[in-house]
């Protein structure tokens, strides 16, 4: 399951300082807006410690990680709905992803420009907010024209139920609230996201750039409260990031990575916690296939079935799908061997319409 998420944010926050740690592939990183004019993007791996677990055990030929793309996207400023800076062309790379990862300036730090000519956090996001409200305006208003005269004229169903959809996402934008803080019952919710691509229904999650030295004690940094104050009023996820310290990190070997978050008093990086707080927000789970040949973690939706997740792995085992032979990553964790885990009766088999768990380990009976 592909999956695209933008960094996004004014420039000059950290954007590009975070991907390069994100990738640890070299992009521009420099002291002046627009450095970032074509989106640079990167796949990942998601370093999941579960199935570094599994490979231990099974010794495989190859281990294969789930991935998250990610894209480094032109500063915003204010005005680019109507062109200003890079205008369109940076909103038109962000239709492309399914999160937005936005960045925003939470340090001081007087050598680094900021285009705001100050540190501001909350209304830096609050002008990204508002050119992507401006920017999703003039698309509905465009919609609006074109269905309009068949919901009044024609009376058509489907164009006056599209037409319900539009005006309260245009009386909202034009208030600057972005379509994904309004209710929607799933029809809706599904039109949406089918038919308009708006950028302001795309779920957020807020990087604080903190400086290495709040790492400690981060809930003590007023400019990230601000933010994590922000996003907790709008249902949103925040995260404290030192985007510098974690380029830093990124290349370093895991031994010395480890001792230096250790001597900062980090249990982790933040970025393990950033491609967490990805799959979370976006309802993503994993499951397993292990053996000699290969142990493979695989991204599902939650909510899916088996056999969905059959069709991930291969659409013919979708196709010709029998039973799902399952036991869980928590059970191999106890006993350490997959025939321990089938004595001790944790083996079961489950049918096409089984909802696949976070952590279960799967061999699907098929045939075609």
């Amino acid at each position: 399951m592909a999956l695209k998420s933008g960094i996004v944010g004014l420039p000059n926050v950290g954007k590009s300082t975070l991907f390069n740690a994100i990738t640890k592939k070299s992009v521009e990183a420099a002291n002046y807006p627009f450095a970032t004019i074509e989106p640079n993007d990167g796949v990942i791996i998601y370093n999941d410690e579960r199935l570094n677990f599994l490979s231990s055990l099974f010794n495989p030929l190859r281990t294969v990680y789930a991935q998250v793309e990610y894209f480094d996207i032109a500063g915003l400023v204010r005005g680019a709905s109507k062109g200003e800076g890079l205008g369109n062309k940076f909103l038109a790379h962000i239709r492309e992803c399914d999160l937005i990862v936005e960045v925003v300036r939470a340090f001081n730090d007087t050598s680094i420009i900021h285009v705001e000519e100050s540190v501001d956090p909350i209304r830096d996001i609050e002008t990204i907010n508002l050119e992507l409200c401006l920017a999703d305006l003039e698309s509905v208003t465009r919609r609006i024209e074109k269905v309009a005269p068949k919901a009044r004229i024609n009376k058509d169903k489907e164009s006056i139920f599209e037409m319900e959809i539009l005006n309260k996402l245009k009386e909202n934008l034009e208030k600057a609230i972005p379509a994904r803080y309004l209710t929607w019952n799933e029809e809706e919710f599904n039109y949406i996201k089918k038919t308009l691509n708006l950028l302001t229904s795309m779920p957020h999650i807020y990087v604080a750039n903190v400086g290495a030295e709040s790492l400690s004690d981060v809930d003590s940094d007023e400019l990230y409260l601000k933010v994590k104050d922000y996003a907790n009023k709008h249902h949103e996820q925040a995260i404290a990031i030192s985007c510098e310290l974690e380029k830093d990190l990124a290349y370093l070997p895991k031994e010395e990575r480890d001792e230096f978050l250790k001597d900062l008093n980090l249990k982790s990086s933040g970025l393990d916690a950033l491609i967490k707080l990805t799959y979370d927000t976006l309802g993503l789970k994993t499951f397993f296939t292990v053996g000699k040949d290969e142990c493979r973690a695989w991204t599902f939706k939650d909510g899916m079935s088996a056999e969905e997740c059959a069709g991930l792995i291969h659409t013919d085992l979708q196709k010709g799908f029998i039973k799902a032979e399952i036991y869980h990553y928590d059970d191999m964790l106890i006993y350490k061997d997959e025939q321990k885990v089938k004595e001790a009766g944790k083996l079961r088999m489950e049918g096409r319409d089984y909802k696949m768990q976070d952590g279960d380990i799967v061999y699907i009976r098929f045939n075609v």
